[in-house]
């Protein structure tokens, strides 16, 4: 069964739109929501969502991500094959950065510009609902075998997105926070490799000027307390506890993140 997924920063009403553009295309697929709750044009949140779970979904997966502050601009579509050996998935949606990390994670990538309006949708596009009128229905068919040189030229000059860009200054690991999720729970950038050449599991350290323990999972600290672990994503996350570390660090996504070893 061909399954696409979907990762949107549109709440409600609009994915069903999208949803039903897919479906009057290629009435067998199956349709997987990842977050429709990204943060209004927040870019490196969606593009971290999709990052975080790629590798889950099985080969020939089709990906249609909207976070785009720049619909209807000179912004370009996106249509991206990634990985080989017969183990691609494809990602569709706006030329920011927003795709570039989850397909990268999958090994080579080739990235084409839509152009083709065979692959959009019939009654027109709109300038302000490219989910719905290019993305939806240039993913419907990619999803139904459409080989991807179809949608148009492949271009070089995408514009790209690396969350690794975190510094090491003697003993502190300066980073930024990529995500925030429901449970308050903050991840940053800094890879789990980086942080364990300086700690260990069950070490303090110090995000931010306030030390903390470094465990492995959140039941190891008392309740209400604050710790960093290593996530499921495998980037350090700050987290309290049954409690929100968001709203107790006062941290957002975008913000910088100083770790110290004790």
């Amino acid at each position: 069964m061909p399954l696409i997924s979907l990762t949107t920063d549109f709440g409600d009403l609009y994915p069903a739109a999208m949803k039903a553009v897919i479906l009057g295309i290629n009435p067998a697929v199956q349709i997987v929501d990842i977050t429709h709750s990204i943060r209004q044009a927040g870019i490196r949140e969606g593009a971290f969502a999709l990052y975080s779970l790629v590798r889950y979904f099985p080969q020939g997966t089709v990906h249609i991500g909207v976070v785009d502050p720049g619909v209807g601009t000179s912004r370009r579509a996106l249509a991206i094959k990634a990985g080989c050996g017969g183990e691609e998935q494809f990602f569709v949606g706006p030329d920011n950065g927003l795709l570039i990390p989850a397909a990268r994670s999958l090994g080579e990538i080739e990235v084409y510009e839509i152009t083709n309006p065979e692959l959009m949708l019939k009654s027109g596009v709109s300038a302000t609902f490219h989910g719905r009128d290019i993305f939806a229905p240039a993913g419907a068919h990619l999803s139904k075998g459409t080989p991807i040189e179809a949608v148009g030229p492949r271009i070089s000059d995408f514009v790209d997105l690396d969350f690794e860009n975190f510094g090491i200054d003697g003993p502190f690991i300066i980073g930024e926070v990529i995500f925030a999720d429901n449970f308050g729970n903050v991840i940053t950038n800094i890879p789990e490799e980086v942080v364990l050449k300086f700690s260990s599991f069950g070490s303090q350290i110090e995000i931010n000027s306030r030390r903390i323990s470094f465990v492995q999972t959140y039941g190891f600290v008392g309740e209400k307390e604050p710790l960093a672990l290593i996530g499921s994503h495998r980037f350090l996350e700050i987290a309290v506890n049954k409690g929100n570390a968001a709203r107790q660090f006062g941290l957002k996504s975008g913000d910088q993140v100083v770790v110290k070893t004790v």
